[in-house]
């Protein structure tokens, strides 16, 4: 089995925001586990464990979805957490742009994958780039709300995501590692 997500890797011109947000909130000495900054991306689909032998018919399915649809433009901006401030779980940088669209792609992936026994996502699909993750009992709420609201209108400059990859994700003690199985660009009109 192969723990694997699909995602799109940042343009550069979003990158250098998104690091200099990273950093300044990695320097705040928040209580968080950092994502690492080689680990920073947009996820589409996380998959799960997916039998090897899917790998191939799957790239076939997510090929097919990637035809239809062309690039996606997109923006970062603000930052937030999932669930709540109250109980935070997840810190994010904000996705702004084409995310209607982006989110009908993924739905359109979801359906190709469904025949795979990837499990369908029923949630409504925020794009949101994840930079670290609470540690239970986390209490520095002020602080954080002061952070959020500092970043808020923290904007990159628009940037085009041209290709979905899908990887593979090895969690180790010192941190999940990820490898590029398979790339597709996006070729379609949609």
């Amino acid at each position: 089995m192969i723990r694997s997500f699909l995602a799109f890797e940042l343009p550069d011109e979003i990158k250098e925001t998104v690091f200099s947000i990273y950093r300044k909130f990695k320097r705040s000495g928040l209580d968080v586990k950092w994502v690492k900054e080689e680990n920073i991306h947009l996820t589409v689909i996380f998959m799960g464990n997916v039998a090897e032998k899917d790998i191939e018919p799957m790239g076939k399915a997510i090929e097919k979805a990637c035809k239809k649809y062309g690039t996606f433009r997109i923006k970062v901006k603000g930052t937030g957490v999932f669930s709540s401030l109250k109980d935070p779980r997840v810190l994010w940088i904000g996705v702004k742009g084409d995310v209607e669209r982006l989110s009908f792609f993924r739905d359109r992936l979801q359906k190709e994958l469904k025949k795979f026994g990837i499990k369908e996502e029923t949630r409504a699909f925020i794009p949101h780039i994840t930079i670290g993750r609470f540690r239970k009992g986390f209490s520095e709420k002020e602080k954080l709300k002061n952070l959020l609201t500092e970043f808020k209108e923290v904007e990159s400059p628009e940037a085009d995501l041209k290709e979905l990859i899908l990887f593979k994700s090895e969690l180790r003690p010192e941190g999940a590692r990820y490898t590029k199985l398979n790339s597709w660009p996006l070729l379609g009109k949609k």
